[in-house]
């Protein structure tokens, strides 16, 4: 205790504060929909890894998707069946901290990835020749890194803003998560400096990967335009149809996330929103991207025959 000003060492957990029938039945549905999220994300790793046909720069960008899916989804998810099953969850500083930081982490890289994935698809389209030259594995390893550099940056910065605060109106944080809006709402002083920085970041991040994602389809829509058979236009449509579904799923939800700003928004609001991006999305990729996509069909097709004709023997 300083004068009036309690330090707080330790963060309560609210989730969605609701009747204990509901808890519980939203309890099931999350943990079904993870299980899902674990076993379609690292089965698309494992399909990738094992399928010869796969090895090729989309399917590893989409490898590394599956792992931030993984990841993304595990920082958050198991936090929040602990806060429903218990109704309210103490978490400490350094928790929170963490699940913060790694939270931050996994969203800033699929952002960067994401825009990695159409560039790969814009000189595939527009450059099929030189694919092979252009996107070498060195350079798409490169791709990767820069993207997990670049988010650990902003990361280490969004965490240090928000955890410089001091947190003394209340420990009590109005979510299931330790996430941005419910944090500065604890915080005993004035946040504006913290916050301009924060959504400069954020607002830097994703218009950075935005603008390469609009630049790489516009390219891509002209090729299209360009080719004189509707089967051609369908085909090399179809090759992008699941990145731009997962690109419109994920981006449309973090700009109205993060980009409204923190005023006038209700925490309700947000928790749905939330909801959608920590848990939906995750579960979502794989089967986008598999059932849009037809050499994973093919490859899905190939181990189910491979088990058929185990089983037989």
């Amino acid at each position: 205790m300083a004068g009036n000003i309690t330090v707080v060492t330790e963060f309560i957990l609210m989730g969605f504060q609701l009747q204990a029938e509901m808890q519980m039945g939203l309890f099931f549905l999350f943990l079904v929909l993870y299980l899902i999220t674990m076993a379609g994300n690292l089965g698309m790793i494992l399909l990738i890894q094992s399928d010869l046909r796969l090895q090729t720069p989309m399917y590893f960008f989409l490898s590394h998707l599956s792992f931030l899916d993984i990841c993304y989804s595990s920082v958050i998810v198991p936090q929040l069946l602990k806060t429903l099953e218990t109704d309210k969850t103490v978490i400490t500083y350094g928790h929170c901290a963490t699940q913060f930081f790694f939270f931050t982490l996994c969203a800033s890289t699929e952002c960067f990835l994401l825009a990695a994935m159409a560039y790969d698809r814009y000189v595939a389209v527009c450059n099929p020749l030189l694919y092979a030259t252009a996107m070498t594995p060195q350079f798409r390893l490169g791709l990767v890194a820069a993207a997990y550099a670049g988010a650990m940056v902003n990361s280490v910065i969004r965490t240090g803003c928000t955890f410089s605060l001091p947190f003394c109106k209340s420990n009590h944080v109005d979510f299931f998560f330790c996430d941005l809006p419910p944090l500065l709402k604890l915080a005993c002083r004035e946040t504006r400096t913290q916050e301009l920085v924060i959504y400069l970041l954020a607002f830097f991040v994703i218009t950075t990967s935005i603008s390469v994602i609009l630049v790489s389809y516009l390219f891509i829509i002209r090729a299209i335009l360009r080719i004189r058979t509707v089967g051609g236009k369908a085909k090399t449509f179809s090759t992008c149809a699941s990145h731009m579904t997962a690109v419109a799923l994920f981006f449309g939800t973090l700009i109205f996330m993060y980009l409204k700003g923190n005023m006038g928004k209700s925490l309700g609001e947000d928790k749905i929103v939330s909801v959608f991006y920590t848990v939906v999305i995750p579960m979502l990729n794989p089967m986008i991207y598999s059932l849009r996509n037809k050499e994973v069909k093919e490859a899905l097709k190939k181990v189910f025959n491979r088990m058929k004709v185990s089983q037989v023997e």
